[in-house]
């Protein structure tokens, strides 16, 4: 079945990569809205297991560069499945941990196997879609990993309300049953949606061009790859303080006299509604493939103005008027339709509902023109380890802000009562999308040569090559860069 690849095994394999992505994601999300309640478990300060999360973020990124490279050189599929084993068995070992250090320890296990999870399947979703369709179905990609740090916010906030540990063991149990359903996937041809390659597949030839250390200078002489890379150290500072979300909402809640279970569920249901406008990161991917159809600055323009213009949302956001209206000891299920109904009955729940909509649907905007860049202006067989070059950046940036925020958050609680400390904190992390929509601006100017290259580069490959191609080792890429 690993090779048959007819319409429906086609179909499968593209919900299996779509649902793997999700679940690394909500793997991510897990931790966040858990802080206190595993904090007091271990007898520590929530500092402590925000640096765990900033450190698995780092860890993370650190092995999918070596996960990527690994999969551009060889068969992508195994590693994706041990990568998934790593990351359940992670969250299974958390469940059991008995101190903070085993704790710590098993996050790491799971950050590695993440790093798999990421970087080996975008380099297969890119083999699938072709360039006129890239930011849509990119969109669709990061869409299920943003509905993935959603779900994983929802499980721990509700199902671990109670016991801290039941959504670690939830998630253990799906990430084995997805690597399951993974064994039975397609088996996707490295280059197959390249239309420069399509006829000499079609008459037999095979894409054995491979990564080596030598091409690593070739990807940075793509002016474009440095500030695709670059954008995540600014951009992930931003985004990696949003993982706070849920803290400043349960603070809202505890200052407006709620018990810190409610607290803990509202915070949960508030930042898992507000981080909705993510949804429309398909909006973003539409208006880049449309606006690239015009120009080849089209998805770098796109992402560069989606994010320059979220940040004055986010600043009123934090500090607008916000009023809890739920039932003290209506238990979960009523607190959780309580603060769904608030939207639409409690006027500054409804206007910092739609603020943060149109903020969340504006950076979205990022994700997809990403994704799609990368795959336009580098070779197949470069496009995971580029991936995993800027998710390095990404983690970096990601840790520094989750690392940072918590510091930030306890400097400014001697200025500020709780929770205008958590306000003023993460409103002062969203200015780090500043320099991000410039570095895309930056890449609007240079992604057209870059695009250019990568097309002659393949059409020259394609028109040299044998048909059908002899079996043989795979070639270096340097060999016709």
């Amino acid at each position: 079945m690993g090779t048959t690849g007819g319409r429906g095994h086609r179909i499968y394999s593209v919900a299996v990569f779509i649902i793997l992505a999700s679940l690394d994601n909500v793997a991510v999300g897990l931790v966040p809205p858990l802080y206190g309640s595993i904090a007091r478990s271990f007898d520590v300060g929530q500092g402590l297991i925000g640096t765990v999360t900033a450190t698995s973020f780092l860890v993370s990124a650190v092995a999918s560069v070596a996960w990527a490279y690994t999969g551009d050189r060889g068969n992508r599929k195994p590693l994706l499945m041990i990568g998934t084993v790593l990351w359940a068995a992670g969250m299974t070992l958390s469940a059991l941990a008995g101190s903070y250090l085993v704790f710590f320890a098993a996050q790491l296990v799971a950050a590695v196997g993440l790093g798999a999870v990421g970087s080996v399947g975008f380099s297969v979703v890119s083999d699938l879609i072709k360039p006129r369709r890239r930011g849509l179905v990119m969109s669709l990609w990061g869409l299920s990993q943003g509905a993935g740090t959603l779900a994983g916010t929802l499980l721990g906030g509700i199902v671990g309300a109670a016991d801290w540990r039941r959504p670690f063991y939830v998630l253990s149990v799906v990430g084995l049953a997805a690597t399951v359903a993974y064994f039975f996937t397609y088996d996707i041809r490295r280059g197959q949606s390249d239309p420069e390659l399509a006829r000499a597949m079609a008459r037999g030839y095979e894409y054995d061009y491979r990564i080596s250390r030598r091409n690593l200078p070739l990807i940075a002489e793509r002016r474009t790859n440095i500030w695709l890379i670059l954008q995540g150290l600014t951009a992930q500072v931003a985004f990696g303080s949003l993982v706070w979300l849920p803290v400043l909402f349960r603070e809202r809640a505890i200052d407006q006299g709620y018990s810190e279970s409610t607290a803990i569920v509202v915070g949960s249901i508030f930042a898992t509604m507000f981080q909705l406008g993510g949804v429309l990161s398909i909006v973003g991917g539409l208006l880049g493939d449309r606006l690239q159809r015009r120009t080849p600055r089209g998805r770098a323009l796109v992402a560069a103005v989606g994010i320059l213009a979220a940040v004055p949302f986010y600043l009123i956001l934090f500090f607008a008027p916000f009023r809890i209206d739920v039932p003290q000891d209506g238990g979960t299920g009523g607190v959780v339709g309580a603060a769904l109904a608030s939207v639409f009955t409690e006027p500054s729940v409804g206007a910092s509902f739609l603020l943060a909509i149109v903020a969340l649907a504006l950076t979205s905007a990022n994700s997809p023109n990403w994704f799609a860049l990368i795959a336009d202006i580098n070779p197949p067989e470069y496009r995971g380890t580029v991936y995993s070059l800027g998710n390095l950046t990404n983690g970096v940036g990601r840790a520094v802000g989750n690392g940072l925020i918590p510091v930030a958050f306890a400097a400014l609680a001697g200025a500020y009562p709780s929770p205008l400390n958590y306000s003023v904190g993460l409103a002062a992390f969203q200015l780090f999308f500043v320099p991000t929509g410039i570095m895309y601006w930056l890449a609007s100017r240079t992604s057209p040569r870059d695009i250019a290259a990568t097309h002659h580069l393949l059409e020259q490959r394609a028109g040299s090559s044998p048909a059908p191609s002899t079996p043989g080792a795979p070639r270096d890429s340097t060999q016709s860069s």
